[in-house]
């Protein structure tokens, strides 16, 4: 069951330009990611952050891993990469840590859900419980240093852009965004513009009389 699960997800996900997955090695349960920040408001914006992403064979009853493969300077996540965030922990509440097990991973949870829950931390940090104290420390304090850092990593990422990938822009997303949007006006103008109801020869033929002769003749032939 779990194969079909995630044969399914990574097919949708294939399909997003947000992201760009593959198996690893052709092993379904290890997947090569990499996330494209396309929110222009984002400090991480237009950045490819690489990852790799782990299933367990009881997917998805127990939750996957998820590594950055090069580490971000960011408040939750480790210097090996690693995340911490609640979504990755096990199921059920956890007292020790505080969070709820609506919190926690879940079954009804699917990789998509994971990603975007990953994007949103990256502008969005978790500095009460930190992974990294220092990059914690720096976001409440020197908020200007830790925008240099993060540009840094934004930078560095950009090696990681496969030959001949074309990174997809917040412009371009928002251009095809409208252009199907046209183009569906389009066609809904066209349908109600059209008339299907006959042409104009038909209607003067149903005022002249079935016999299709003018008016004056039909009347000569009353007479």
């Amino acid at each position: 069951m779990a194969e079909r699960i995630l044969m399914n997800e990574y097919k949708a996900l294939a399909q997003e330009k947000w992201v760009n997955v593959e198996p690893k090695e052709d092993d379904i349960f290890n997947w090569n990611v990499a996330l494209i920040v396309i929110n222009p408001d984002s400090l991480y914006y237009g950045g490819y952050f690489k990852a790799n992403m782990t299933f367990p064979k009881n997917y998805p009853y127990a939750p996957p891993t998820f590594q950055f493969t090069r580490p971000l300077y960011h408040p939750n996540i480790y210097a090996d990469g690693k995340l911490c965030i609640s979504i990755l922990h096990a199921p059920g509440d956890d007292e020790m840590s505080g969070e709820s097990a609506g919190e926690r991973w879940s079954p009804a949870q699917r990789v998509e859900s994971v990603l975007i829950s990953i994007i949103s931390l990256l502008d969005d940090a978790e500095c009460s419980s930190p992974a990294n104290v220092d990059a914690g420390v720096m976001l409440r304090k020197d908020l200007d240093e830790f925008k240099r850092r993060v540009k840094d990593d934004v930078e560095k990422s950009k090696a990681d852009i496969p030959a001949g990938f074309v990174m997809p822009t917040h412009e371009s997303t928002t251009k095809k965004e409208e252009k199907f949007s046209d183009d569906r006006d389009f066609w809904c103008d066209s349908d109600e513009e059209d008339d299907f109801g006959g042409s104009d020869t038909d209607e003067e033929m149903t005022e002249d009389g079935d016999d299709g002769l003018p008016d004056d003749e039909d009347h000569e032939e009353e007479d």
